[in-house]
């Protein structure tokens, strides 16, 4: 286990109701409030009326219309916004794209820097920023459990992760997760998942407390996301699904760890072409990027396999045992109904594929440093 200090600033409030006693506490000396939601449906399941209702003392500026792939210009927008009220808080109310692009829009708000330029040209990290929450009604991202904000820049076709503001609270009630299209739920579940292998896989490759606590997410995940299929109603699990997204990224799995999500890193770069489906398209790449790694951390990927997916391995080799792991990946991510290749995600046009491979960023942490010419030949094998 590497060295490391941690420090969780984010208060969670779990459970039905939850968002009263989050609202009551937590922004009862707040004046002025952006209220940031994505394209509406919120209104149309009510959770914009129990928001507001509790917010009637406050003066409400809405800033809606965020995207699945939040792009930079609507940071851009919604910080001109935020500066023009004096807004002095940020409520996200929605699933990771809502929460991170607010997480953005929180430190361009304070300044009068460009932020990309700020972090990406000349590694300054942003100090000031305005406070915000989070109310989550489509977990999977864990967004509203750490500072990271993965934007689109669509001048310079690049999608990357930001850092911006933490959460101060965040509120999972998971009765907000019923109207969110089930697909959705499933596929960001899945996102769950990804970021629990994401973790795992990293450096050091021996197993310690960490990835302990790790298998046991991800054990839960697969069983609640069997379980949801089979009751989609069902609030407990819904709770379960809620907690293991937010487990996956409060930074608990990721101590003592140089983490690898090589394979979101390739999702996101081809995000930026093709403005595909998150979790869908990590379902899609992480069993083409695993067959291809896995014999360079043998040891790592056959515990995987015995204690995440429940493989026999006496009598066999590691190699033999995590490919067995991988297959039983592939399997549920066919049992769950996702997509197995990128045409299926309904991406006909392969012709950006040069371009994501060689503007892909390469992680530190995985088992095997690929190259632009291996992430192309990745990109056209889930094709």
């Amino acid at each position: 286990m590497k060295n490391f200090i941690f420090s969780y600033p984010t208060k969670v409030y779990f459970g039905k109701g939850s968002a009263e006693k989050a609202l009551t506490a937590e922004l009862k000396n707040c004046r002025s409030i952006m209220l940031a939601y994505g394209g509406g449906s919120i209104k149309k399941n009510g959770i914009y009326d129990d928001i507001t209702a509790l917010l009637e003392d406050k003066k409400i500026i809405e800033f809606s219309g965020i995207m699945p792939n939040p792009t930079y210009k609507k940071v851009l927008e919604g910080a001109e916004l935020a500066r023009e009220n004096n807004v002095d808080f940020i409520l996200a109310v929605g699933g990771g794209s809502v929460i991170d692009c607010c997480k953005i829009i929180a430190v361009q708000a304070k300044t009068d820097e460009d932020v990309w330029d700020m972090e990406f040209e000349r590694k300054k990290m942003p100090v000031s920023m305005l406070k915000m929450g989070a109310v989550v009604t489509a977990s999977g991202t864990g967004a509203e459990m750490n500072n990271g904000a993965v934007i689109t820049n669509e001048d310079k076709k690049i999608k990357a992760g930001m850092l911006g503001a933490y959460a101060e609270f965040a509120v999972l009630d998971p009765y907000y997760t019923l109207s969110v299209p089930f697909k959705q739920v499933i596929s960001g579940a899945f996102d769950t998942l990804s970021h629990c292998m994401e973790t795992y896989f990293g450096t050091p490759r021996e197993s310690f407390i960490s990835d302990e606590i790790n298998e046991a997410v991800m054990r839960n995940t697969i069983k609640n996301i069997r379980a949801l299929i089979e009751e989609p109603d069902d609030i407990e699990v819904r709770g379960e699904l809620m907690w293991a997204s937010a487990m996956a990224e409060n930074g608990i799995l990721k101590l003592g760890k140089t983490t690898d999500f090589q394979a979101h890193q390739i999702e996101h770069q081809l995000g930026a072409y093709t403005n595909c489906n998150h979790g869908q398209g990590l379902a899609v790449i992480h069993p083409v990027l695993y067959r291809r790694i896995y014999k360079y951390a043998p040891g790592k990927f056959a515990r995987f396999a015995r204690t995440v997916w429940g493989v026999e391995g006496k009598g066999k080799t590691d190699s033999e045992t995590a490919l067995r792991g991988i297959n039983c990946l592939t399997e549920f991510i066919e049992e769950i109904g996702l997509p197995k290749s990128f045409r299926e995600m309904g991406i006909e046009d392969k012709s950006c594929f040069e371009a994501v491979a060689n503007s892909c960023n390469i992680t530190a942490g995985c088992c095997k440093r690929l190259t632009a010419d291996e992430i192309y030949e990745i990109l056209e094998e889930c094709y």
